[in-house]
């Protein structure tokens, strides 16, 4: 049978677009659990008129996941169709002050609409045109909406292994690549947080005894920005750095914040070795060592290769032709990848500009995107 064609979600875009704009103005940032909690509790308002069993993963200081699910016919939960979709994102509360929500030239902006306000709007309706039109499939759905990952996943991680290990199928509503690509592979992300200790002392009557931290700190700098390779995939940024308190104080402390990204599990051990071993040049000074890996590498796998074939052909049949990417972004999929369980990722709508104030979906992106959706929903051949 032939998927729900997109001139069916066309008709249905005036609604989306009054849904994305209700989602967009609840902002969420990461670490404001009551304002993801309250994005929270609008969700299972407008998916309960879809019967599912929900269940709140309550936390107490990141904002609480939500577990709709819907059992096959024969009663089963487990297995079947998983769907990843987070609902915080990375900008303050105030964002929508300098990205306010506005359609122009095609395009709807506002803070997190394409990372992932607009996926939630796609999800709730790819599934209400399933059950309208009696597509429903006969396999086992669960959606996770997840709380934190922008930074991180802790508390969500094990809900999204829990359900990803067994699961026949992992839809990930990350936005697509820029040419509607799906993300068959992603680099695993590393994060390290390196201390250096020196002697504060007065910079001009008793120079010569400070140990200088942020001296120490910068051969550590040039060191591990050399470690970048192009050639291997492996980037490392120094993202935040910290330290000192006057001019005329010999710091006694640095820090710094370090983003790695690397293709696989091999290169990831190689830097972590390199990080953790390494050693101090200022004489007298120390170095302390935090982190490792935060999300495996998702490499493409015979599952993730076998999957986009089968998507393709769905995506085919609705006039679509279905292109495959890499990116260095992590997302939720990274954390289920060593199960080798099939993952489609980036099956949101266009747009640019994700966590910048130029943030901003492609109106006309989302009925091909959320029929494309519906369709492996459908028609999924396990």
């Amino acid at each position: 049978m032939n998927p729900i064609p997109s001139a069916i979600f066309e008709t249905q875009i005036s609604q989306m677009q009054v849904m994305i704009e209700e989602l967009v103005s609840i902002e969420s940032p990461s670490t404001d659990k009551q304002s993801i909690d309250q994005l929270g509790d609008k969700m299972i308002e407008i998916i309960s008129p879809l019967n599912p069993e929900i269940t709140i993963d309550y936390q107490q200081i990141a904002g609480n996941n939500i577990v709709a699910s819907w059992p096959d016919e024969q009663g089963n939960t487990t297995g079947g169709i998983v769907v990843l979709c987070h609902m915080d994102t990375v900008h303050p509360i105030g964002a929508i002050n300098d990205n306010p929500i506005r359609i122009n030239k095609g395009k709807m902006h506002g803070p997190g609409i394409i990372d992932m306000k607009s996926s939630l709007v796609q999800v709730v309706f790819a599934l209400q045109i399933l059950q309208k039109h009696n597509r429903w499939p006969n396999t086992p759905i669960t959606l996770l909406l997840t709380s934190d990952e922008e930074i991180g996943s802790n508390s969500s991680r094990p809900l999204i292994k829990h359900f990803g290990k067994t699961a026949n199928l992992v839809l990930c509503m990350e936005p697509a690549l820029s040419q509607g690509e799906l993300k068959t592979s992603r680099k695993g992300v590393m994060r390290f947080t390196i201390t250096t200790k020196g002697k504060s002392a007065h910079a001009g009557a008793a120079h010569e005894e400070g140990i200088n931290a942020i001296e120490e700190m910068a051969h550590q700098i040039i060191c591990l920005q050399n470690l970048t390779n192009y050639e291997t995939g492996t980037t490392i940024n120094i993202g935040e750095i910290k330290g000192g308190s006057r001019p005329n104080v010999i710091p006694e402390e640095c820090q710094i914040a370090v983003d790695v990204r690397i293709r696989n599990i091999v290169e990831a051990n190689k830097i972590t070795n390199i990080i953790d071993n390494l050693k101090s040049n200022v004489p007298g000074s120390k170095i302390l060592i935090t982190g490792g890996i935060e999300r495996d590498p998702m490499p493409k796998t015979p599952e993730i290769s076998a999957a986009f074939k089968q998507a393709s052909q769905i995506a085919k049949n609705l006039g679509i032709m279905l292109k495959e990417g890499s990116t260095g972004g992590g997302s939720d999929a990274n954390i289920i990848a060593n199960y080798k369980v099939p993952i489609l990722d980036g099956l949101g709508p266009l747009g640019d500009g994700a966590h910048t104030s130029k943030e901003h979906l492609l109106l006309n992106s989302v009925s091909n995107r959320t029929a494309l959706l519906s369709g492996i929903i459908s028609e999924w051949k396990i």
